[in-house]
């Protein structure tokens, strides 16, 4: 079996493992049965008839359709077969339409009969790449909530900041805090404020459904909700529906001087950013409504 080269052939056939064998020029001279079907599962145009291919020349023509990680492929073979490098790896998404896709790719070389081949392996770690993601959108979570948490709204704000600048569009951010809150946790109990919270997390979530939008607790009983691409008036219209619908959800808050079901005040404020001003400049406009919309006796939106 040793000297089997159909064994041989056999065995890598039955990895899972995307493998091919290049000379020095980049032209595959083998590749096995995995890579053949991956290849004409996801409509690759070589199809199954992949020996004589040469696999540098298909990482250029990634690259030029703006692959970025085609280029990185090629540079990192040239590096082993030019010997600055001893081996080469990274990992990569390819996603197909229905389904998230992460892969690590290998080149080593391999030396038969005088002769430098290099082999290149393409390694599946979805499973992996799935559970780091999970941990990475865990440790955005506010825990109490299930919302994002104030770390996650802050980059989110960011890149949302950056994302309306370059389109010139409005951002509206608007800071929600819940009226005497404390009064309500020192009359029912600590856990009646939790489910309070868990209450409000669970219906800002329905005001923050597009790609340009998040709810966050942002911090005790504040939260705070960016939309993208909206105006005050159209802000205003949706914070104004958010008091009325947190006054419907009948908390109880008997000892509040305001109503004897919980409320909120909102400080909202719009900007279109520009490349003088950073998103601080919105949250400390936002701050400023808040604090107006508490000195007029809350329960109110202040823009």
């Amino acid at each position: 079996m040793e000297n089997s080269y159909e064994a041989l052939r056999l065995i890598l056939d039955s990895i899972t493992d995307h493998i091919v064998v290049i000379d020095n020029m980049g032209t595959i001279q083998y590749a096995n049965k995995s890579w053949a079907v991956f290849g004409k599962d996801n409509a690759c145009s070589v199809g199954d008839h992949w020996q004589g291919i040469n696999y540098i020349d298909e990482c250029n023509k990634a690259a030029a359709m703006g692959d970025g990680f085609g280029k990185q492929a090629k540079n990192g073979i040239l590096k082993v077969i030019n010997k600055e490098e001893s081996e080469f790896y990274f990992e990569y998404p390819c996603h197909s339409p229905d389904e998230k896709r992460w892969f690590m790719m290998r080149v080593t070389t391999l030396e038969l009969k005088s002769k430098a081949y290099f082999v290149i392996s393409h390694q599946n770690i979805t499973e992996r790449k799935l559970a780091e993601e999970e941990v990475r959108n865990l440790a955005r979570l506010d825990g109490l909530t299930d919302i994002p948490n104030r770390r996650a709204f802050d980059e989110f704000l960011h890149n949302e900041w950056r994302r309306c600048a370059r389109l010139q569009k409005p951002i509206s951010l608007a800071i929600v805090d819940l009226d005497h809150f404390k009064l309500l946790n020192d009359i029912y109990g600590h856990q009646s404020g939790d489910d309070c919270l868990v209450r409000i997390g669970t219906l800002l979530k329905e005001f923050a459904s597009r790609p340009g939008d998040i709810c966050a607790r942002y911090g005790g009983e504040e939260f705070a909700l960016v939309w993208g691409d909206t105006s005050l008036a159209q802000a205003k219209q949706l914070s104004n529906k958010l008091l009325k619908q947190i006054l419907a959800l009948h908390i109880g808050n008997s000892d509040s001087p305001i109503d004897k079901y919980l409320t909120a005040s909102v400080g909202l404020a719009e900007m279109i950013p520009n490349t003088g001003t950073g998103e601080g400049a919105l949250i400390n406009k936002a701050d400023l409504m808040l604090y107006k919309a508490k000195d007029r006796g809350r329960n109110r939106v202040e823009s």
